[in-house]
């Protein structure tokens, strides 16, 4: 294990993220705010424990999978413990652990929150909060290698222990590059979508903390009810770019190099919106009755369908009331996840369409026993090791789901509410139902139950194994 490189890369972490502290501290002096020292203590702290770090570069540039798992899990986790000490500090969320939660699901870009009530905290807090989520959407260390000068072969473990989805290609022969671009259309569709939010009548505020939501399909809204209170053109801007969010960048970047028929014949993304309409259309059926007319019944089914597939976890009405089918759809939802490479949670649709493949051509060669077939994706056949991997993966995502599951339970809440706080975490939703449904939140948890779901919030953003990784003895030996 190459710790010298690992400190190095966790305290440019730090760097990162003392710079990015200063927004929230511009926040507090536009809005002439006391909270802003909190933030400014907490730059100086960054900064000052980065630049010590990184004044001494390390010897040995050796930097295998083992360092890129362990280093992409320490840093996500360091970033954490960092970025709640403001709330805190400043009073705001007087409980470090609760603070560490809010923090935590901010970056993993989960959107479950211990508050009550948002409302009352500062336009700082409000700012950091919703920030954490633009961050932590695309990656912070996918952003580290874009704009600091790293260098060696170690990029490409980073991005592939950080990025997720089954398997991480670099869209040019440069990591550096690769990471550049992303960041370059991730940044493009932000200020896209704040301009047209500013045009709907939204104001600054508003629209930036909303659209870092979005962007990062986190979920933290500044107002009580989410989105609710926004009108039917701004729901529907954040409908569509939730949407638009939860595609594979790689989508986008055939696009900007002109190969939009390549793009347009992307199986994991005619699947992802096949998915979205077919969910939409069954709610709407479904849920009719719960509202006045058929177009309203159609927005806030596309609105909560968008949300919850892309796990970003806004809401714009109560959906534990809706009928039964619909709750079930929207739990099922929370499994499937968006698309690979995007900002979005869950399992990922890729990962879905493969494993539904996979079991028709093991009942195929069961009928057939001395056929030889291939799984196949994206009209070529799959890597058996990338088969394999996925397989191994949603094994991991169960042990992980069924333990978490347990430790819930100690917390004798119904079944409904226990299954779906764990669903809502692992899958970096947020809200989920009945006692943590869209109208209710996580902070009459237990302590325990709060670090679990933080473990869970963690697992999910970066696919599982970097987190499993950190309780391997072996992990750790020279």
């Amino acid at each position: 294990m190459n710790y010298s490189i690992i400190r190095y890369i966790l305290c440019r972490v730090l760097e990162v993220e003392g710079i990015f502290l200063a927004l929230p501290c511009i926040t507090a002096v536009i809005y002439g705010e006391k909270s802003g020292w909190a933030f400014a203590a907490a730059m100086l702290l960054c900064l000052c424990a980065g630049f010590a770090g990184t004044r001494k570069k390390p010897k040995s540039q050796v930097f295998y999978a083992r360092e890129g798992f362990v280093t992409v899990s320490l840093s996500w986790i360091v970033l954490s413990l960092a970025g709640a000490l403001p709330f805190t500090l400043c009073g705001e969320i007087p409980s470090y652990t609760d603070a560490l939660f809010e923090v935590i699901s901010g970056f993993t870009t989960t959107g479950a929150s211990i508050l009550s009530a948002v409302e009352p905290l500062s336009r700082c807090c409000l700012f950091w909060r919703s920030f954490t989520h633009w961050l932590g959407g695309m990656g912070v260390l996918v952003f580290v290698m874009a704009v600091l000068p790293l260098s060696g072969g170690y990029n490409m473990h980073l991005m592939r222990a950080e990025s997720p989805g089954p398997s991480v290609g670099k869209l040019v022969p440069r990591v550096k590059h690769t990471a550049q671009i992303l960041y370059g259309i991730y940044l493009a569709m932000t200020l896209v979508q704040v301009i047209l939010l500013l045009l709907s009548g939204l104001p600054l505020f508003d629209s930036l903390t909303m659209t870092f939501g979005t962007a990062g399909t986190g979920g933290f809204g500044i107002l009580n009810d989410s989105a609710a209170s926004y009108t039917a053109l701004q729901q529907g801007i954040l409908t569509v770019f939730m949407i638009l969010f939860g595609v594979n960048f790689n989508v986008y970047y055939l696009f900007l190099i002109r190969k939009p028929g390549q793009a347009l014949k992307c199986e994991e993304m005619r699947a992802y919106l096949g998915i979205i309409a077919m969910a939409v259309l069954l709610i709407v059926w479904n849920a009719r009755d719960s509202f006045a007319t058929i177009a309203e019944a159609f927005r806030h089914s596309a609105f909560q369908v968008a949300s919850i597939i892309t796990t970003t976890g806004f809401s714009t009405v109560d959906f534990d009331q809706w009928p039964q089918l619909s709750k079930c759809i929207l739990v099922l939802l929370m499994f499937v996840g968006a698309c690979a490479g995007s900002t979005g949670g869950g399992i990922k649709v890729s990962r879905c369409v493969a494993l539904l493949k996979s079991v028709c051509n093991e009942l195929r060669c069961a009928m057939h026993p001395r056929s030889v077939r291939r799984v196949r994706f994206e009209g070529r056949p799959m890597d058996q090791d990338v088969v394999h991997s996925i397989e191994r993966f949603f094994a991991a995502y169960m042990i992980v789901f069924a333990v978490s599951v347990l430790v819930i339970a100690l917390e004798n809440m119904d079944f409904v509410s226990t299954f779906t706080a764990v669903a809502a975490t692992l899958n970096n939703i947020g809200p989920g139902l009945g006692a943590v449904g869209p109208m209710a939140n996580f902070g009459g948890l237990s302590v325990l139950s709060k670090y679990v779901l933080m473990f869970d919030m963690l697992a999910g953003r970066l696919e599982i194994f970097p987190m499993l990784v950190l309780f391997m003895p072996m992990t750790w030996r020279k």
